[in-house]
């Protein structure tokens, strides 16, 4: 799953993004910094004021990510121009379902083309994990999330977990256009 995404996009009169997305581990200082951001930002938005260290602390002790790697996961940092700006991760859920979790772009870098080139990366990690389809679940006020999945062709789907937060399913197939089988919903 070393596969290397590279993306270079102009994006609304904005310069040509250079976007590198590739595995690495949860412990690494890019990818801790990352994780930290993304529990920051989750947590502050759930309630409505800045987390404190101390929460975010708390949110990575109890969530150490052990899933997400080989042969269960993997987990993922981006870069742009070579700085650390997004992150993301994928488990199994069955042999056939992977889950994408903690997915994290920069505020700074969104819009580049950053959450899409993590999206890419992370379903080609799922289809290396032999997955066929891929879903996830997200809150109401995770508007840009939302936003991202519906535009790299996640659809909407009844509930598949009964998460704490969950309050929108997605998912989408990983079916290559040559697969005469179609996506499987079950």
């Amino acid at each position: 799953m070393s596969t290397e995404t590279k993306t270079t996009l102009q994006t609304d009169g904005r310069r040509a993004a250079n976007w590198s997305v590739v595995p690495e581990p949860l412990a690494s200082p890019a990818a801790t910094a990352l994780r930290r951001a993304y529990y920051a930002e989750i947590a502050g938005r759930y309630w409505k004021r800045p987390a404190t260290e101390a929460e975010v602390d708390h949110g990575l002790a109890s969530d150490p990510g052990t899933e997400l790697v080989t042969p269960t996961g993997e987990f993922v940092v981006g870069r742009l121009d070579g700085t650390p700006m997004s992150c993301g991760g994928i488990r199994l859920l069955d042999p056939r379902t992977a889950e994408l979790t903690r997915v994290y772009v920069d505020p700074r870098a969104r819009g580049t083309g950053g959450g899409g080139a993590l999206l890419a990366a992370l379903e080609e990690a799922a289809r290396g994990l032999g997955a066929e389809r891929i879903r996830l679940d997200t809150r109401t006020d995770l508007v840009e999330a939302r936003g991202l999945y519906a535009k790299h062709g996640y659809r909407e789907i009844p509930a598949y977990n009964d998460g704490e937060y969950a309050q929108h399913w997605f998912e989408k197939s990983l079916a290559t256009s040559d697969d005469p089988s179609g996506p499987d919903h079950s």
